[in-house]
């Protein structure tokens, strides 16, 4: 019998994530599977929201940003009773394999899953956040700091032309991967974020903040890379703090979701090729993954070579931005 592979992307979207489908796509088709991909993340597979995918369904989709089958988050996957008809829907179509692309949240989904379903489950890293252990880099991750690096830039320009304090809060959920590969790329004369700035020193962070734009902004702008979820009330909250000083005139922008979006950059597109290919490798026997455990796996790559780490290992481990790039910023920071 034909093997029958789904795929669905769940949670965030990430640049690349079509790269990644187009990939397990065209792989799936010439190793003889069927594959099929449900909409809107688990809330397709719950309500067996689903198409058949063909060469033709996949073709001209690796530019582009964002996901053709959707995403969503599902709060019905964290209750047993949804995760009962996830797994239902996977046994009613016969499904073999699922291919989950997502971030920690759709992880979890999976290794709910993995407990009322027996077949086998793999995930492919997709979020901006680069959050994700068992890998270099998360697909989405270069396209968001690509994206970032060229807004501040064009904000350094009129925080030159003004010769303003910038504050430029930018997403990483709760890591400061994109606050530091931003911060350095940029030159922002400083970085906040969660590797060197607690609530608990918040008020000391401020007072050398305001100290330092003080000996440093003379002819010109301070840029400040603030890492979201970070400051107590919020980046606005940072910008009325500093604004307090007479001599501080300091502006915001919150970059938002515009990291999510747009053409995936080269580095992600290859990613999510090579992954895509990996996790039909894995199912047809070419890579073995390196335990016997029917457990859910994922594809990473490490050191420019494929990974496959249990899904169970993935959470539980952190992923850090280097200490090395922290302490080169420390001078900028009230840490010392």
């Amino acid at each position: 019998m034909t093997k029958r592979i789904a795929v669905l992307t769940s949670g965030g979207d990430a640049p690349g994530m079509n790269s990644a489908i187009r990939a397990i796509t065209l792989s799936a088709l010439r190793s003889g599977f069927q594959c099929f991909g449900f909409f809107h993340g688990y809330n397709g597979l719950i309500n067996q929201e689903y198409t058949e995918l063909s060469a033709v369904s996949v073709t001209d989709i690796t530019q582009l940003g964002g996901t053709i089958l959707k995403s969503a988050r599902c709060p019905a996957m964290l209750e047993p009773s949804g995760v009962l008809q996830a797994a239902n829907a996977l046994r009613k179509l016969h499904i073999d394999v699922l291919i989950v692309i997502g971030g920690d949240g759709s992880f979890r989904g999976m290794q709910a899953l993995a407990a009322h379903w027996q077949g086998q489950l793999i995930g492919i890293p997709g979020t901006i956040d680069n959050d994700l252990s068992g890998c270099d880099n998360t697909i989405g991750f270069s396209t968001a700091i690509n994206t970032a690096t060229s807004a501040i830039d064009k904000i350094r320009d009129t925080a030159n032309a003004f010769e303003r304090v910038f504050i430029t809060e930018v997403m990483g959920r709760h890591n400061g991967h994109i606050a530091y590969h931003v911060g350095i790329a940029t030159g922002a004369e400083a970085i906040i974020s969660f590797e060197n700035c607690t609530v608990e020193n918040t008020y000391q962070v401020l007072a050398h903040l305001k100290n330092a734009i003080e000996q440093q902004h003379q002819h010109g702008s301070f840029l400040i890379i603030l890492a979201e979820n970070l400051w107590p009330g919020g980046a606005q909250a940072l910008k009325t703090e500093l604004n307090s000083n007479d001599d501080i005139n300091c502006a915001l922008c919150v970059l938002g979701h515009i990291q999510r979006g747009g053409a995936p950059s080269v580095e992600d597109r290859m990613l999510a090729t090579e992954l895509g290919v990996a996790a039909v490798e894995v199912i047809n026997g070419s890579i073995k993954p390196n335990t016997d455990v029917a457990t859910p796996v994922m594809v990473g790559k490490i050191h420019g070579a494929i990974v496959i780490t249990e899904v169970e290992k993935v959470l539980n481990m952190d992923k850090p931005v280097s200490q090395e790039w922290v302490q080169r910023y420390r001078h900028y920071l009230a840490e010392q």
